[in-house]
């Protein structure tokens, strides 16, 4: 497709990244690599200097802007009210500017010499003209709002350039999440997904530190920062499917009320089977030039929810209202 309808040529066989990489590098599961500006951890760097925002925090990350050193103050307030957004959900942002004259400064100077500044930008690959932004937090809630940032910054410096493509497959998700809040395991994706065969091992473990390093044989196709297609290896064993639930909370009576077909069904032996789902609106849109789908949706709705293509929804006839019992409050 890519070598057809653009005339591109891309990787054979196409970049792998894990899902752990993807994160702490760029905040997304879906990372868009056409562009640097990679986030790094900070902070043994920047602890213990009496930033207490800093020596409270259990992670800080940050990424450099390469030559936005000259932002204004305006504009870093703008930026620092920007991530302050719902959508992004930060509670502030230090920023540190490594000026064109040699000089740095930075929204907390009182707390860091140069000198510990400067050894910051080194760890981040910054470079004279370039500016820190800087993030603190629970470490994937906060590598995740820098990768939110790291998009916009790419955007506002017009970084992501829709004729270049840079796909790749994000592999070795984490089978499973735990909640602190209800204090069990979810299903990263969902709970037919199995387990990496070598990580079977953790999987029948009773400890939670084994059943947080089990990875998922799952994948997703990733380009410019969006998901493609994703898929996964299904279970295929009785037994195997049995613990998937026991490890999610779902005891044998809720599994068989609910899921007992499927269970039952393992028992009769069923082979290893998955497989790939693409999204082909949004490649289209993507291969378009666009990330939103809304122009290359085959049947689009407007914001009333109707489909004007097909002019549904359409008024049931009473034949039909009558085979599904149905009655209407919708006066004529």
């Amino acid at each position: 497709m890519f070598k057809n309808a653009l005339g591109v040529d891309i990787p054979n066989p196409l970049p792998r990244m894990s899902w752990y990489e993807a994160m702490d590098k760029y905040g997304s599961d879906k990372p868009d690599v056409r562009f640097g500006m990679e986030i790094h951890e900070i902070t043994p760097l920047v602890q213990g200097c009496g930033f207490s925002v800093f020596d409270n925090a259990a992670y800080v990350g940050a990424i450099a802007v390469p030559g936005a050193a000259e932002y204004t103050r305006k504009q870093l307030d703008e930026l620092t009210e920007w991530v302050k957004r719902p959508q992004v959900g930060a509670a502030g942002l230090v920023y540190v500017k490594l000026n064109s004259d040699g000089s740095i400064k930075s929204s907390v100077d009182k707390f860091y010499t140069p000198e510990q500044l400067k050894a910051v930008a080194d760890a981040c690959g910054a470079a004279t003209g370039d500016l820190l932004l800087v993030m603190c937090g629970d470490m994937r809630k906060t590598q995740n709002r820098l990768g939110v940032l790291r998009i916009e910054m790419g955007n506002r410096l017009g970084l992501r350039d829709p004729h270049v493509f840079a796909p790749l497959w994000i592999v070795d998700f984490p089978l499973l999440e735990w909640s602190e809040e209800d204090g069990r395991f979810y299903a990263m994706h969902h709970p037919f997904t199995a387990p990496k065969p070598e990580h079977e091992k953790w999987f029948y473990s009773d400890k939670k530190e084994d059943l947080e390093r089990v990875c998922a044989n799952a994948y997703d196709f990733v380009l410019n920062g969006t998901e493609l297609g994703g898929g996964s290896i299904r279970i295929h064993n009785a037994d195997m499917q049995k613990r998937m639930f026991e490890v999610l909370g779902i005891g044998p009576g809720e599994a068989e009320y609910k899921f007992g077909f499927i269970i039952n069904a393992f028992k009769f032996g069923a082979p290893p089977h998955g497989g790939l789902a693409f999204g082909f609106d949004r490649v289209c849109a993507l291969f378009g030039g666009q990330e939103t789908i809304r122009d290359y949706i085959a049947f689009p709705k407007n914001n009333q929810g109707r489909d004007v293509m097909i002019d549904s929804p359409s008024k049931i006839d009473q034949v039909q209202m009558d085979e599904l019992f149905l009655a209407s409050t919708v006066k004529e």
